[in-house]
């Protein structure tokens, strides 16, 4: 159970300077020093015996137990209990709270039933404020940290939630990049150390720059045309491919690993092996503010299945936007017969 931090010393201080030395100050009754020294120091002590009470055993045991009605109940007894005995005709104390001299005796005075009621009432007054307001301080610094700690708890969540999404790189591109790259050692191509240190280059980017919330646009760029390029090492005849990525602003911070689903979504489900009628269309356009990325690609017809395995989809992928980009992006899909096409602006200031 959550229970704020208790500050009774501080709530006592506060209503024993609210209820004592303020009505002191006020009535200027001073020609008896010893009678206002007495009355201060009882009523201190029963709002210190209220408050005291109220924020060490009532609050924790009732009010934040869900045990209101008892909490209640127990309150509003604490304070008449208190009040009588402040009133309590044999307390040492009494002498200092008499009632006027002659106010027996005249109508209305202290024998009448409604004068009672009011001396009664306003002699609870203190008590019963320094317990409602020592309870609302309290309630309030409940609340307070209820809330900090539900928005930790969410931050939480989608920072572990986003992290998931970001860590589900396909497998089975690592894998075929690294065999490409193993066909090109044997046969000695030049081109064998160049692709190397790009897939080191993307190992790099991923378990070390997408630890931060944003990148730079050029580091995402860069990545997207490292894959693209270890891609297109599956064929030596050359893929159908066009890219078209605009560099003219790479400091536009991004978050990473955003534009690469939808690339990856594109070769896998393209046939793009198939040179006759495979193709990919890549394009990422930029202003001050906002960021066009489309891919559209080939539709290989019904009959052509892909192994599903790895890679982050695009279902995960409209969820990493709500997270990060909520309000400020436009995910539009269309999949026709012959074209599937994904266009996503996002609004980046």
């Amino acid at each position: 159970m959550l229970v704020p931090r208790r500050n009774t010393g501080l709530q006592i201080l506060f209503w024993g300077a609210l209820w004592v030395l303020v009505p002191s100050i006020l009535q200027g009754s001073w020609d008896n020093p010893e009678r206002l020294a007495v009355r201060s120091a009882v009523v201190l002590a029963g709002i210190a015996l209220v408050v005291g009470l109220n924020m060490e055993i009532l609050l924790p045991r009732f009010y934040f137990n869900k045990k209101q009605g008892l909490y209640i109940l127990a309150g509003l007894l604490l304070v008449v209990a208190v009040t009588l005995l402040l009133d309590w005709d044999a307390a040492p104390w009494a002498e200092y709270f008499n009632r006027p001299p002659g106010a027996g005796n005249k109508p209305g005075g202290h024998n009448n039933p409604g004068w009672r009621s009011m001396r009664y009432i306003g002699m609870a007054m203190p008590f019963f404020t320094a317990l409602i307001g020592s309870a609302l301080f309290q309630v309030t610094a409940f609340a307070n940290r209820k809330e900090q700690e539900a928005t930790e708890l969410r931050n939480e969540k989608l920072e572990a939630e986003l992290k998931f999404l970001k860590s589900q790189i396909n497998p089975h591109f690592l894998f075929n990049a690294l065999n490409n790259i193993y066909a090109l050692t044997v046969i000695k191509s030049d081109q064998a150390p160049d692709n190397l240190i790009k897939l080191s280059g993307m190992l790099r980017y991923m378990l070390y720059e997408c630890k931060n919330d944003r990148v730079l646009l050029g580091q995402e760029i860069e990545y997207l045309r490292n894959f693209i390029d270890l891609h297109l090492l599956k064929d030596s005849r050359g893929l159908n491919v066009e890219v078209d990525l605009d560099e003219s602003r790479p400091r536009l911070p991004i978050a990473p690993m955003l534009l690469i689903p939808f690339v990856e979504n594109a070769f896998k489900h393209s046939k793009i092996e198939d040179l006759a009628k495979g193709w990919i269309r890549i394009h990422l356009h930029t202003s001050a503010e906002q960021l066009v990325f489309q891919v559209k690609n080939s539709q290989p017809g019904a009959g052509y299945t892909k192994d599903q395995a790895g890679g982050i989809g695009l279902h995960n992928v409209r969820r990493q936007l709500e997270l990060l980009y909520p309000g400020r992006h436009d995910l539009n899909i269309e999949a026709g017969p012959e074209q599937f096409s994904v266009t996503l602006t996002i609004e980046l200031a």
